[in-house]
């Protein structure tokens, strides 16, 4: 396990230390999706975590679960909402992921934790990115997040993996919120996110 003496308690004290501001505030915005896009209110998905075990992540809902004629589900571009868009351009929709913190599924910072099937794509170096537990925030988010070449961001994994330390932890918490408010990064051209990763060429 990848992790410095006190990373655990770092995410206890900010999360529960925060927990008057961002208890509300999910409330509110729970209450939202369920007026703008209905139930459920959360989406939940198996994401591989710390050593790739698999562990049930938590966000709020962007996407109405809109079907073609054929009844296959429409493409994420339409399903998505503007009220969804609105929740992605602002990471409100990655509150619910705090819970997933408290709960020692993830931490604040760390590799975002991927689909399950990406699992058997990754080089071996690559899948190194597991060492560490996956985190709502993390060095490829901070370094351009979407916009990023699949082969980019995973390396930042996993230079995340090998220099893990406490005040790397703080520098990214800090230019997390920067590029949060700025917005930075949040869509990939082209598409409604990140397109799958399909491995490597």
């Amino acid at each position: 396990m990848t992790a410095y003496p006190g990373k655990r308690l770092l995410d206890l004290v900010i999360v529960l230390g925060a927990a008057p501001l961002w208890l509300p505030l999910l409330a509110v915005v729970a209450w939202r999706v369920r007026t703008r896009i209905g139930r459920p209110v959360l989406f939940r998905q198996r994401r591989p975590g710390l050593g790739g075990v698999e562990f049930e992540m938590m966000k709020f809902r962007t996407m109405t679960d809109a079907r073609g004629a054929d009844g296959a589900v429409l493409p994420d571009a339409q399903r998505m909402t503007a009220f969804g868009r609105r929740l992605r351009a602002s990471s409100l929709d990655e509150l619910p992921e705090l819970v997933n913190v408290l709960r020692g599924q993830m931490s604040l910072v760390g590799p975002r934790p991927l689909l399950p099937q990406y699992l058997a794509r990754y080089s071996p170096e690559h899948r190194r990115r597991h060492a560490a537990k996956p985190g709502i925030t993390g060095l490829a988010q901070v370094s351009g997040r979407n916009v990023l070449e699949w082969s980019d961001r995973l390396d930042l994994d996993v230079r995340y993996v090998d220099d893990c330390s406490l005040a790397l932890d703080v520098r990214i918490l800090w230019r997390t919120l920067g590029a949060v408010l700025r917005r930075d990064g949040i869509n990939a051209p082209g598409n409604s996110s990140m397109p799958e990763f399909m491995g490597y060429e």
